[in-house]
């Protein structure tokens, strides 16, 4: 249908440009519009609800903590949103990153807290428990997408009950890649991203009585039904 990916706006010639679900820095949404695109924002709503809520701790004067990956597109963006108000924006993606800038968030005495949809609930846990120590005031918007949780709960459920579960997704996907985690915990786990990754893993699958299968968010439908008719097979 001719569309096609590009990195930098300067590779197109006019036409209709799309933001994706990870949404993008407002600068380069204006330099867009500037350009003379169409523009259409595809950002996901639930991303557009951290971007929100990110800009509104960093007007009211918090030092915003993003709780994610720094170099994933959907935190980038939310940093560059929340950057426009306030130049005390950090990403935080562990709890030794919390420590290095430990000596900001006892000065300031308060902590805004927002966390990338994708992530897992137990790093916001374990930021906060360390935040309390820190601050006398902490405001925290659970902003991980619903549909991610949901997905992570069901996940564990189905693992309790199975030798061996089967993640299908992108090895670059944040939720397709903390499931894998999360599941590793439980039992055994192969995070695949098509069917011919079987090929090293037959012995593994032929010796599994119980095998789950789950997948991520953005995994198409006809990579996971190929995966179930592999697993049949083998």
């Amino acid at each position: 249908m001719g569309i096609h990916t590009v990195t930098d706006i300067c590779e197109c010639k006019g036409g209709i440009c799309i933001v994706r679900s990870h949404g993008m820095a407002p600068d380069k949404i204006e330099e867009i519009k500037a350009k003379g695109f169409e523009l259409v924002d595809l950002t996901c709503p639930d991303v557009k609800k951290v971007q929100q809520k990110a800009v509104q701790l960093a007007k009211e004067g918090f030092p915003v903590l993003i709780l994610g990956k720094g170099e994933h597109p959907e935190v980038i963006a939310i940093k560059a949103n929340a950057l426009q108000y306030s130049d005390k924006i950090f990403v935080i993606s562990d709890v030794d990153e919390l420590n290095k800038i430990s000596d900001i968030i006892k000065n300031e005495k308060r902590a805004g807290v927002v966390i990338q949809t994708t992530q897992k609930s137990e790093l916001l846990q374990n930021i906060v428990s360390q935040l309390v120590l820190m601050t006398s005031e902490i405001k925290i918007f659970n902003t991980i997408c619903k549909s991610t949780e949901r997905r992570q709960h069901e996940a564990l459920e189905l693992a309790k009950k199975s030798d061996l579960m089967i993640v299908v997704g992108s090895k670059n996907s944040a939720n397709t890649t903390h499931l894998a985690e999360i599941l590793q915990n439980i039992t055994p786990t192969l995070h695949i991203e098509t069917a011919d990754d079987f090929d090293k893993q037959n012995e593994i699958i032929k010796n599994s009585m119980n095998i789950g299968v789950t997948a991520g968010a953005s995994t198409p439908d006809y990579i996971i039904n190929d995966v179930i008719k592999k697993l049949k097979q083998i």
